[in-house]
């Protein structure tokens, strides 16, 4: 029997983008937290259950989404909470540590909780005397906590420290029995590590939550040592919610016919082909890109893509296009200028002119190696992926540097690509086609297998190099950090 005194939540996931957006009603009058920009399914639920909206609140200005809280709560006339101390273009309530306000019969109680961002609170709710639910964004986690890094390189050791006092603070300050429903950490590169678990509560992130379990200073030592780079288009997400995004078009692309798609790859535009990357391999339009919907398609797309390039989606079906487009405005990308549904027979004048993408396994690289073939083989992941292992003789490109580096990889020898799984490197290996390079090889495989196959793996610290945005204050600083007193770290 459900508890009638406890606020009621109601999640809604964007797994795309590994985030969740909250409802907590009293059962007739709601409060929304942190919506992503396509609110109409919040707009859904509200309807299903009856409940008239009064507050929309934020948890910290955005950086991995364009929030829909502007809109939503100019649509419902609802009160738009934000924190205090950051500049915005457009009017909202701000609220500070210490600040509570009712929402039907809930009280909201603000919590400032620095560290994720440094104007970041949390919101504590409760009916009466109940408290029913924690709302902690980008600050306490499931077993983990929100990157330090964010906002500004020079605050992230700062930033660090303070994320162990906010959720130190939090520990102490609620029920043990409270649930705790973070924003973040659900695949979002918001998070320092990935959510453990689907649910939790203050009393068990007691025992699992390095925040909780280890003293300050190695927390942060921690937590700044497992920082790899974040996403390029980050940039663009804080400016975007602090000036107010415009109101989300759902609205289908116009159709591109098949003279249409020639001419804007010719442009040197994105046509993005959703479909799995072995369907894409088998047969493809020339110089469009594969990014699979199935797989982590929006932080990846996003990453990628020189912002502002035009985007034409082209997908199996036509729910799966819109699918694809409702992910690209969560983050912004309002350029997508056509679409087309079906398959190669549909999207080329001439069908025979289709493209292959040429795929192996990790025994095809190790046979390519031991019959002395002279290729280029790329690791297209991380930092930390590479440093952790790769393979011998590899040549370290991460996914977000390749439009950058084409003048390096070579056009006359075969050029293999492989990443973790094979998601990444069917987006590079789509992309050096794309440039024109003729001699590509997607390694379809698990890096796990690479060993097994028989290829030499070797770790070594990532070749020094300028990243091509900000990162934290420098990969060194990060690698030299120790251990100091927080009276020291806070000067």
């Amino acid at each position: 029997m459900q508890d009638t005194a406890a606020p009621h939540v109601i999640p809604l996931d964007s797994s795309g983008l590994g985030d969740r957006s909250y409802i907590a009603h009293d059962g007739s009058v709601a409060l929304v937290v942190d919506p992503q920009r396509d609110y109409d399914r919040i707009e859904e639920l509200l309807a299903a259950h009856g409940l008239t909206l009064t507050h929309v609140a934020e948890t910290h200005i955005h950086n991995d989404y364009v929030t829909g809280g502007l809109e939503l709560a100019r649509r419902h006339g609802a009160t738009y909470v934000v924190p205090g101390d950051v500049e915005l273009s457009y009017q909202a309530t701000p609220v500070r540590d210490g600040d509570s306000f009712d929402v039907g019969d809930m009280t909201v109680d603000v919590i400032h909780t620095p560290g994720h961002t440094p104007h970041h609170v949390s919101f504590a709710v409760r009916k009466g005397d109940h408290l029913g639910a924690v709302f902690t964004g980008g600050s306490l986690l499931y077993g983990s906590v929100g990157r330090p890094d964010l906002v500004a390189p020079d605050l992230a050791v700062k930033q660090a420290h303070d994320q162990w006092h906010s959720v130190r603070r939090l520990a102490d300050t609620l029920d043990d029995q409270t649930p705790i429903y973070p924003t973040h950490g659900f695949g979002s590169f918001c998070a320092a590590t990935q959510a453990q678990g689907l649910s939790s509560t203050i009393g068990n992130e007691k025992t699992i939550n390095p925040a909780l379990t280890e003293a300050e200073e190695q927390f942060v030592a921690n937590l700044l040592a497992g920082l790899d780079v974040f996403p390029a288009y980050y940039a663009h997400m804080g400016p975007a919610n602090a000036a107010g995004p415009r109101d989300v078009d759902l609205s289908m692309p116009e159709q591109a016919d098949p003279a249409v798609l020639r001419e804007r790859i010719g442009r040197g535009e994105w046509v993005v082909d959703l479909r799995s990357r072995k369907v894409f391999a088998a047969g493809h339009v020339p110089g469009a890109v594969n990014f699979d919907l199935d797989g982590a398609f929006i932080n990846y797309l996003a990453w990628m893509i020189p912002w502002g390039t035009p985007v034409t989606l082209l997908g199996a079906t036509p729910e799966q296009v819109h699918a694809a487009h409702r992910e690209l405005v969560r983050v912004g990308i309002d350029n997508a200028v056509g679409q087309a549904a079906g398959g190669p027979d549909s999207w080329l004048e001439d069908p025979a002119a289709a493209q292959r993408l040429e795929q192996v396994d990790f025994h095809g690289v190790a046979a390519a190696l031991a019959a002395d073939e002279d290729i280029y083989l790329i690791d297209t992941r991380q930092i930390l992926e590479w440093e952790a292992g790769h393979v011998d003789g590899a040549v370290f490109i991460p996914f977000y540097e390749v439009a950058d580096r084409l003048a390096q990889i070579p056009r006359d020898k075969p050029v293999y690509v492989y990443c973790g799984s094979g998601y990444r490197a069917a987006a590079v290996a789509s992309l050096l086609l794309h440039h024109g390079f003729a001699n590509v090889v997607h390694v379809d495989d698990d890096f796990a297998d690479a060993a097994a196959a028989g290829l030499n793996i070797v770790a070594e610290d990532a070749p020094a190099r300028e990243p091509g945005w900000t990162w934290i204050a420098s990969r060194a600083a990060v690698r030299e950090y120790s251990p100091r007193s927080a009276a020291d770290t806070r000067r």
